[in-house]
């Protein structure tokens, strides 16, 4: 699934050398925190989070219904969460 999701970042991602990927796997849950530059910010999440919900739509689908959730964050280098995907946007631009 991580394939995926560097897949889709990489079609909106200009910096791509600078994009990171942390997983982190939980009990039911498996974390990805997507970090950009902040100029890929924009693109990678889309007006009004459109690209980003978009993104977790399709891996909400092509995850199988018996295996872990994936949560999609979205962190722009060097700040806080800037799209998370729980409808709480945080204040950083």
């Amino acid at each position: 699934m991580l394939e995926l999701i560097k897949y889709i970042v990489g079609q909106f991602a200009e910096d791509k050398e600078n994009v990171e990927y942390d997983v982190k796997e939980k009990d039911r849950v498996i974390e990805v925190t997507v970090t950009l530059s902040p100029s890929d910010m924009g693109k990678v999440i889309g007006k009004q989070g459109k690209i980003a919900k978009a993104m977790r739509t399709i891996v909400r689908a092509a995850t199988p219904s018996d295996s872990k959730k994936y949560v999609i964050e979205i962190r722009e280098r060097g700040g806080d969460v800037v799209d998370s995907g729980d409808g709480c946007e945080s204040d950083a631009d």
